[in-house]
């Protein structure tokens, strides 16, 4: 690549928890291994066979055209980087060092590590690119730092999820905009779902129904077990929203070219008998579950087959990632469900032996009171429920948000795919020219100091 003109650091791409308004122990998806193999015969089987290629992202090709050293810098506490190792999350003593503050630190550390031990680093910008929690970094990298980046690009970075910052229910309304988009009885279908569920649940052997036409790997044993069901259910259409993707991909799951579409084949008719509705929901949930023909139950305890950093995550959204989300039953397909932070606040102490400060993250980073910064690209995909919290205007002209039609989660940060909406590949072009003119900006200013 020859001499880097450029330093691009990556941070961590996590995915906020699963956002069902449930307690902290069901909002992640689990990091058990997922071994269980299961063949049922789907209404729709899918013809394919499974390829391996070697592909560069969105990051590989612009550090290839601006001549850039990609960095991917591992955040505390996920992946390898446990600062106690095994006991990293035996307490909540162990965890008092996972906060956004100091995994910034760390960021800031290995930039001014980096260009001291990089020859021909040391005069060189730095942009700061992230998806999900990651953008958030990113974005609040840049306001924090700004003498160690000249820009960054924040995907489907859901800033203002916290607090009142936007409406709780923003957020279940774009999920279910989804579904209406994807089938024209879809989200009706899903909505009445839940009672044909609690009908079912009260009938004589209806626990033993429920468990053998869904298939599942635990039966359920009482009432109660009923409610977790639910939950899974709703957090597994939230993620189909989350990952709508134009082509097949495995980010959550192994999944079919726009899911939420073929998922939406098995709710064309809303007024059907419970019964019927039950074999619909089983079906709709193989698609996201079952696409790869390799499960032979259904487990309800996880909803991602890919590590996320489950307990990580748990945590920091039981002391500072507080973003609440509730339901309606009204303007959106779920069961009404109020942000309740009481509940909230106790189940984190239950499970963690924290209370969360709700409040800290917007005065932290300034909410939307931001308009001070410059050069953050915030980008979001009209189909994913997160971008519901993101910057969606221009704050400025150098605070400027970029809205993907047809976009899913941070789909512009994904590898180039002949399948790309034109809008995605619009939105690549752009971002590379506005981080174009970072770098040059960068080296009219060098030049002036010289």
């Amino acid at each position: 690549m020859g001499r880097c003109s450029l330093l691009l650091l990556l941070l961590a791409s996590l995915t906020p928890g699963a956002a069902s308004p449930v307690s902290p122990s069901l909002r992640a998806p689990s990091s058990l291994p997922w071994s269980t193999s299961f063949r049922s015969r789907p209404t729709i089987t899918p013809k394919y066979s499974i390829r391996y290629i070697q592909q560069k992202g969105f990051m590989w090709d612009i550090a290839e055209e601006m001549k850039a050293m990609l960095v991917f810098a591992e955040h505390r506490y996920y992946g390898e980087s446990l600062p106690f190792g095994a006991d990293s999350f035996s307490d909540s003593r162990h965890l008092n060092f996972l906060t956004t503050e100091q995994a910034l630190a760390d960021f800031a550390k290995l930039i001014k590590y980096l260009k001291r031990t990089i020859p021909g680093a040391r005069n060189q910008p730095v942009i700061a690119l992230g998806g999900s929690y990651g953008g958030m970094l990113a974005a609040w990298f840049r306001m924090k730092y700004p003498h160690l980046v000249v820009g960054a690009l924040a995907s489907s970075a859901p800033i203002w999820q916290f607090n009142d910052l936007v409406p709780c229910d923003v957020f279940m309304k774009i999920v279910t905009t989804d579904f209406s988009q994807s089938g024209p009885n879809c989200s009706e279908s899903i909505r009445r779902s839940w009672d044909a569920i609690n009908r079912l649940a009260k009938k004589g052997p209806g626990l033993r129904w429920l468990s053998e036409a869904l298939h599942l790997c635990t039966p359920l044993t009482k009432l109660q077990d009923v409610q977790h069901l639910k939950d899974w259910i709703a957090e597994t259409w939230v993620n189909l929203a989350m990952v709508d993707y134009p082509y097949e991909s495995n980010f959550l799951q192994p999944l079919p070219a726009w899911p939420v579409k073929v998922v939406c084949q098995y709710f064309k008719y809303s007024n059907v008998p419970d019964t019927l509705m039950l074999r619909n929901i089983f079906q709709a949930l193989n698609v996201y579950y079952n696409y790869s023909g390799q499960a032979k139950c259904l487990n309800v305890s996880e909803t991602a087959t890919s590590s996320l950093g489950v307990q990580g995550w748990s945590y920091q959204a039981c002391t500072e990632m507080v973003m609440p989300t509730c339901s309606d039953g009204v303007d959106d397909m779920f069961e009404p469900h109020s942000w309740n932070m009481k509940e909230y606040s106790d189940d984190c102490f239950k499970q963690w032996g924290v209370r969360p400060r709700p409040s800290w993250i917007p005065t932290m980073y300034g909410g939307k009171n931001i308009s001070s910064h410059t050069n953050i690209i915030f980008s979001n995909g009209e189909l994913d429920p997160w971008s519901g919290g993101g910057v969606t205007k221009d704050i400025t002209d150098t605070l400027l948000a970029i809205v993907i039609p047809n976009g899913a989660h941070h789909l512009d940060l994904r590898a180039s795919n002949a399948l790309d909406p034109v809008s995605v590949q619009l939105t690549r072009s752009l971002e590379v020219k506005y981080m174009k003119q970072w770098v040059t900006d960068f080296y009219v200013r060098l030049r002036k100091l010289n």
